[in-house]
């Protein structure tokens, strides 16, 4: 809150000093003890005033008397105000998680990946407007959300998720919007009375939502009844869920409704809500927060504010969240097999040329640390000899090449932080800890290469070179690595390329590289083919440029061929 000019340094020679301080921190206490000491030392005797300098006392008592007429108000609002804000949003700050993969409450509107829109992210403005905050959204993959939250990489998650007293285990959560689930099948598929009637049927889920779990108890039942189970299929973004039914590959799949109601543009009126099944705990979005009774409470009144002044009401209608859109899942509106114009738009885009940058930028560093961790590594695995460094460094070769570079990449990011609460901090950024992650990951596959043009280097040529009178920094620069880098050389190119295509793994941490910008789009657009398409253009020209400097790198380095040296020598 800024500091009131009455207040800043505000003193006069009758009355003790104020210091200067902002208007938040000054207690009408201190004003009172202040006018209390100017009045004992002016105002004495009984029945009587002892007045001093009558004309300046009272233009100071003025003056005292305006001090705490503008000051009292603002003091008791500050504090108001800080006891109104949540432990989360207290250092100026509101950070949100949420995947901007569910229109329409959380998704990418345009082409900048890291701005989402959607009521979601309106809901998270005006509860940052409240408490005064700045707020900032971190874009991740679903999955990431709730470890992300543990692990106090943000205050909340807000992301279309549904209120359920299991997640209720582990964090609070307050309701924010109405919804009901739905299954969805194709536009020509006739309406189904129950779950029951799923039997047998293959179902489309989004990963780490509530909707495999809820079907599993569906299954139970129809086990029971000796009928068959519906078999559930995962995918990890929900614009692939809907992509299966679309291509026939499942029968339908299971959503919220303000999905439907929202995508019906986006769809074609190639689908529609065949059921849906009256579950008491799938009434409900929420948002989520850590386990704190005082932050709940806080998060639920303003909420209940936002409801009462008619700030949600205005964001359902913003964003169509209504059921009187439903008829038009239901209308046949064609699209072009391939839209051509999608398709350059996304080859040409900024979105696309920046998340290519972050993936080249992340392959090239990455593999650069690894190579040079790993030159000393196998150094050291390739001299003669058993110690104890050489078993160390034979259990981190075996522990990160063992490892799922997946499994890795999450442990850095949601694992680290709960040992390491520095790891918690802004610096460490979705694109640090894919650097730290391939980089240890890459450096354990790159010390077998290095080892093995070691160990293919001629041991006379080592002998040749000590009986020259070398040293070892001398053998190893002029007659060991000269040769072990010709071999080295292809498979190192080899590796990199591989890892080039490694780092879409990177997506589930949030980091807007080429494979999560592409993500983002089909989520908002619907056109899988075009922009899949322009990312396989992207990675392909990537792949085929290191392709071709490997082979000019290749030809550089390699050995004469002997014919031709033969020939040239007759």
């Amino acid at each position: 809150m800024p500091s009131s000019p009455w207040l800043s340094g505000f003193s006069h020679p009758e009355l003790p000093f104020i210091a200067p301080t902002p208007a938040s921190r000054v207690s009408v206490g201190t004003l009172a003890a202040a006018g209390n000491s100017f009045l004992r030392q002016h105002f004495s005797g009984v029945g009587r005033f002892r007045l001093r300098k009558p004309l300046h006392h009272i233009r100071t008592a003025c003056l005292l008397a305006f001090g705490l007429l503008v000051a009292g108000p603002t003091v008791v609002h500050a504090q108001t105000t800080q006891t109104d804000v949540p432990s989360f949003a207290q250092n100026g700050t509101l950070t949100v998680c949420t995947n901007p993969t569910l229109p329409p409450m959380t998704f990418v509107k345009g082409s900048d990946a890291s701005k989402p829109e959607g009521m979601d992210i309106d809901v998270a403005r005006a509860l940052a407007e409240r408490w005064h905050a700045t707020l900032s959204i971190i874009p991740m993959d679903f999955t990431g959300l709730f470890p992300s939250l543990g692990a106090q990489r943000c205050g909340m998650v807000i992301s279309g998720i549904i209120q359920l007293p299991d997640r209720e285990k582990n964090f609070d959560a307050v309701a924010y919007q109405d919804t009901a689930l739905t299954v969805v099948a194709r536009a020509n598929t006739a309406p189904i009375n129950s779950m029951a009637d799923l039997s047998g049927k293959t179902i489309a889920v989004q990963s780490g939502t509530s909707y495999a779990a809820r079907i599993n108890r569906e299954n139970e039942a129809l086990t029971a009844a000796g009928k068959l189970p519906i078999i559930i299929q995962q995918y990890p973004t929900e614009d692939q869920v809907v992509q299966q039914v679309l291509i026939g590959r499942v029968f339908a799949f299971v959503s919220q409704d303000v999905e439907l109601y929202f995508r019906q543009k986006q769809l074609h009126g190639k689908v529609r809500i065949i059921l849906k099944p009256d579950y008491s705990d799938y009434r409900h979005f929420a948002i989520y927060l850590r386990k704190n009774a005082q932050d709940r409470t806080l998060v639920q009144n303003a909420i209940s504010t936002l409801e009462q002044d008619g700030t949600l009401t205005a964001y359902r209608q913003k964003w169509s969240i209504s059921s009187q859109t439903e008829h038009a899942l239901t209308q046949d509106n064609s699209a072009p097999a391939f839209n051509w114009g999608a398709f350059f738009s996304a080859l040409t885009s900024m979105a696309f040329l920046r998340g290519a940058s972050i993936t080249l930028a992340v392959a090239l560093l990455s593999h650069a640390i690894a190579i040079v961790i790993s030159i000393p590594m196998a150094i050291t695995l390739n001299g003669r000899g058993n110690s104890l460094l050489k078993a160390v460094l034979k259990t981190y070769v075996s522990v990160f090449r063992g490892a799922p570079t997946l499994l890795q990449l999450l442990f850095i990011w949601n694992a680290l932080p709960q040992f390491f609460p520095i790891f918690r901090e802004q610096w460490f950024t979705p694109f640090l800890a894919t650097l730290v992650a391939l980089s240890i990951n890459e450096s354990a596959y790159q010390v077998e290469i290095n080892r093995s043009a070691l160990s293919a280097v001629d041991s006379g040529q080592e002998l040749a070179a000590d009986a020259l009178g070398m040293s070892r920094r001398q053998v190893y620069r002029y007659v060991i690595f000269p040769q072990a880098l010709r071999i080295a050389l292809p498979p190192t190119i080899n590796d990199f390329i591989s890892l080039l295509k490694t780092t879409s793994l990177a997506s589930v941490i949030s980091l807007q590289e080429l494979l999560a910008i592409t993500q983002v789009q089909v989520a908002r657009t619907f056109e899988f083919t075009e922009y899949y398409a322009a990312a396989l253009v992207y990675y392909l020209a990537m792949v085929f440029f290191f392709l071709f400097l490997q082979k000019r790198v290749e030809r550089r380095f390699s050995w004469a061929d002997r014919k031709k040296a033969s020939a040239n020598a007759s």
